[in-house]
């Protein structure tokens, strides 16, 4: 006999699965293409599909070519001929998705980064395939739960604020670093807020792309008080050039933890976005424990 459903605030909710028609998920990924960036976006695709059962999920490279990294504009133009062929030999879509576009673009990016969109854009254009763009993952609190994680993976913070586990090399400065304007290190301001919340620290955020901004939110944390500071980049990975974490760990004069990276979060984040998009019922999101 099937087990009775669960009543009250403890049921769990229905598995959501993608509609049998929906369309696409493509995940552009930014910057210079490389096995490792390879291996993170298809990690990121794997949670996103976990999250949504039955999800068409797909990489696009916004720098890319060649098989081995497929193009975006590529990428978009497949599936739109594939939705259309298949328009064209079967049912009419699912209701409610009859004017869904042939792809979803989801940018693999943390922050609004002016740059990067405008090369994803312009990849949306040129592929010709009437798809839709997503906004950026964050500001999120998954986000600063995942910026929490890469802390306290690297020593420089408590993994449980609330079990009072010290950390001997714990900064009492974190400098939450972004990549993309202004606009970034607003956006990213608002997820050091909730950092700053988790971590009982003071938070602010710099932009690794404006010459000094890194050195110089370092001093002014440095005279408010703190003394022990961490680099804690709010960035998935692909979209920081070489060396460039290196050389803010060293202006700063501190060390730094390690980008986001496959953060099950930031599937997680992908789905939603996605979902969002096209109006489907969506779990609510609650942040992972903290070991």
């Amino acid at each position: 006999m099937p087990r009775p459903r669960q009543s009250g605030r403890h049921r769990r909710p229905e598995p959501v699965v993608a509609p049998e028609n929906a369309p696409a998920l493509v995940l552009a990924v930014p910057g210079e293409p490389s096995t490792a960036t390879r291996g993170l976006a298809a990690e990121i695709v794997s949670i996103a599909r976990s999250e949504l059962p039955g999800l068409d999920a797909r990489v696009g490279y916004v720098d890319g070519g060649g098989e081995e990294f497929p193009a975006l504009d590529k990428v978009l133009s497949e599936a739109a001929a594939e939705r259309s062929a298949e328009g064209a030999t079967e049912e009419p879509p699912t209701e409610g998705l009859d004017d869904a576009p042939a792809a979803v673009v989801v940018p693999l990016l943390a922050g609004p980064d002016a740059s990067q969109m405008r090369q994803i854009r312009q990849a949306v254009l040129s592929s010709g395939s009437g798809s839709e763009l997503t906004d950026v993952l964050g500001p999120h609190p998954l986000l600063a739960e995942a910026v929490h994680v890469k802390l306290s993976e690297a020593g420089l913070a408590r993994a449980d604020r609330a079990r009072l586990f010290t950390v001997a090399t714990a900064a009492d400065g974190i400098i939450l670093a972004t990549i993309g304007g202004e606009d970034a290190v607003q956006a990213a301001g608002i997820t050091g807020m909730l950092l700053a919340a988790r971590l009982a620290v003071p938070v602010l955020a710099a932009g690794l792309d404006d010459e000094g901004a890194v050195g110089r939110i370092a001093t002014q944390l440095r005279e408010s008080g703190s003394q022990q500071l961490a680099v804690a980049p709010c960035l998935i990975g692909p979209e920081v050039p070489e060396g460039l974490l290196a050389a803010a760990s060293e202006e700063a004069e501190c060390p730094s933890a390690e980008p986001l990276g496959a953060y099950p979060s930031l599937g997680k984040l992908v789905a939603s976005a996605y979902a969002a998009k096209l109006g489907l019922p969506q779990q609510p999101q609650q942040g992972m424990p903290m070991r």
